[in-house]
Formats: structure tokens, C-alpha cells, sequence
């Protein structure tokens, strides 16, 4: 156990801890969530950089690193669908839930057939998660009635990550897609 690997597992510890925040009856809750969102994105930001700069990459990291990324990004989107309720806002998190499994899916079954790395983060997936975590961050700092324009804001800027999403999702997919056919040849 190393230092990125215990950032990837607290990540994983915020997630109730902000489920319970999210549903307390206080003003301050909408600071807090985003707070604790916040922390756990530059966690994300900290482990990775920690395991590449002490060569502290583990397969156990590997492993749990995105695990707790996209289980604080589903779970915080779903709370969100419950607060927001539009179905405006429902979709792209739709989509964004949609991608994150069919992706981890694929990730999965490239690396049982010794191919995950036709199937790395790439670029466009880094720059669709930074607008993702802004655009969650800034929904959950906002109150819906109580500032309209930020919650506007919140979802623009979601519907833009949802969209990069669908592009990764193609890039990744066409990675795959020489897989596919031997797949399809040997079955």
C-alpha cells in the first residue's frame, strides 16, 4: 500500500460521506458537497502524479483509481438528477453514466486479451473529464432556486462533457475495433 493507492481508497471514503451531507437540511450543504468534490478531484489529480513521479504505479492502483473516479462521478450525477429533476439535466448525465460503463466494459475485455493499451486515456478522455468535474462541481455548488444562472451554467457546460464523452467513447471504440472483428472471425 503507498500513498496513491490510500488517496484512491479516501476518494472512495468522501462518496458516503457526501451522499449523507447532500441530504442534511442545512444551507451550507451545497459548499460542503461541492468541497468534498472538490477534495477528491485533486486527490485524482495527486495520486496520479505521485505514482508517476515516485514510480509508485501498482496494478492494485490501476485497478482502484478509476474505480473510485467514476464511482464519486455516478453516484454525485444520480444525487444530482434527484435535486435538479429536469430532464434537460437527465440526459447528459445519462449519457455520461452510459459511456463510463460501456467504456470500462471494453477497458476490461481489452485487458483480458492482453490489448489495454489500445485503450488508454487519451487526451480528448482527460479534457472531457476536467469539464465533467467542473461542470459537477459547479452543480453541486449551485442551489437551483437559489442561483439559476450558475445551475445553467452547471448544465451547458455538463452537455459539453457529455458530448466529448460520446467522441471518446468513438475514439476508444475504433481502438477496439480490430478486436472486434478477430472476435467475430474466432467465434
Amino acid at each position: 500500500m503507498n500513498v496513491p493507492n490510500l488517496l484512491s481508497l479516501f476518494r472512495i471514503l468522501l462518496i458516503p460521506l457526501l451522499m449523507v451531507i447532500f441530504y442534511l437540511p442545512y444551507n451550507w450543504v451545497h459548499w460542503a458537497t461541492a468541497g468534498i468534490f472538490f477534495v477528491a478531484g485533486v486527490t485524482d489529480w495527486l495520486d496520479g502524479y505521485l505514482a508517476r513521479k515516485l514510480n509508485q504505479g501498482t496494478a492494485f492502483g490501476a485497478f482502484i483509481d478509476p474505480v473510485a473516479d467514476k464511482l464519486m462521478v455516478v453516484i454525485v450525477l444520480v444525487l444530482l438528477v434527484e435535486r435538479i429533476q429536469d430532464v434537460w439535466f437527465t440526459i447528459p448525465a445519462i449519457v455520461i453514466i452510459w459511456r463510463e460503463l460501456l467504456i470500462s466494459a471494453l477497458r476490461e475485455w481489452m485487458a483480458e486479451l492482453g490489448k489495454r493499451t489500445s485503450v488508454a486515456v487519451s487526451n480528448m478522455g482527460k479534457v472531457k473529464t476536467t469539464l465533467q468535474m467542473v461542470a459537477i462541481f459547479v452543480l453541486l455548488l449551485a442551489s437551483s432556486n437559489q442561483y439559476p444562472l450558475l445551475t445553467d451554467i452547471g448544465i451547458v457546460t455538463l452537455y459539453i462533457a457529455a458530448i466529448l464523452t460520446l467522441w471518446s467513447m468513438v475514439i476508444y471504440l475504433r481502438a477496439a475495433a480490430p478486436e472486434f472483428k478477430l472476435s467475430n472471425q474466432s467465434d
